[in-house]
């Protein structure tokens, strides 16, 4: 459960010992800055706050200045509470990507990507009617039916139908470590992960 905050830089590619290649995803991890130490005396909760990633002065309230101050570090842009470390941390400890060193899977959370508003056929994977024939001029991408007329005269709740797409937060499983590049901060990861580039994650052991 515990993890770190990260940014995901892109997508690459590296080659397995077989000589197969692999596509990969490029994640910046880390340092985090322990910013406060949620405790159940004083919060009613056990957790910890990691910080990621500067930013000026000038663009912080003086709350966010004060509050970073406390552990001794300058603002950031992105700060979330984790539960769950083993280690007792302090606020103004930081912790690096040699926090996953050994770890050889991991978990992802990120915010897709949005779609907008889409059809039932890009949402759901609907294959339409997928025959122009027999006046089916303008049906091709259709949902077709949505229930029957005098009962229960309405749409039931659930039903799968056209509407906004992605910008959801998504969790993806087992991703198997690559590489660890500490010296960069960098973690290669199999496959693909959530978000655009450039968006923040969180990575979880």
């Amino acid at each position: 459960m515990p993890g770190l905050i990260g940014k995901k830089i892109g997508m690459t590619s590296v080659f397995s010992a077989e000589g197969k290649n692999i596509p990969c995803t490029v994640i910046e991890v880390g340092p985090c800055v322990v910013t406060q130490i949620k405790t159940i005396e004083n919060d009613g909760y056990n957790a910890v706050q990691l910080a990621f990633d500067d930013k000026k002065e000038k663009h912080s309230t003086k709350a966010e200045i004060g509050h970073f101050k406390k552990a001794n570090t300058v603002p950031k842009r992105k700060v979330i509470e984790l539960k769950g470390f083993v280690k007792d941390w302090k606020p103004g400890d930081i912790i690096t990507v040699d926090y996953f060193q050994g770890d050889p899977w991991i978990d992802v959370i990120g915010i897709s990507k949005g779609k907008g508003f889409q059809g039932v056929v890009k949402r759901h994977g609907f294959r339409g009617v997928g025959d122009a024939t027999h006046g089916q001029h303008n049906r091709l991408r259709a949902p077709g039916s949505l229930g029957a007329s005098s009962y229960p005269s309405r749409v039931f709740r659930g039903l799968r139908m056209a509407g906004r797409t992605g910008n959801d937060r998504v969790k993806i499983l087992n991703l198997k470590v690559m590489k660890l590049i500490p010296e960069n901060n960098l973690l290669v990861v199999k496959g693909s992960v959530p978000g655009p580039k450039g968006s923040y994650i969180i990575v979880e052991k």
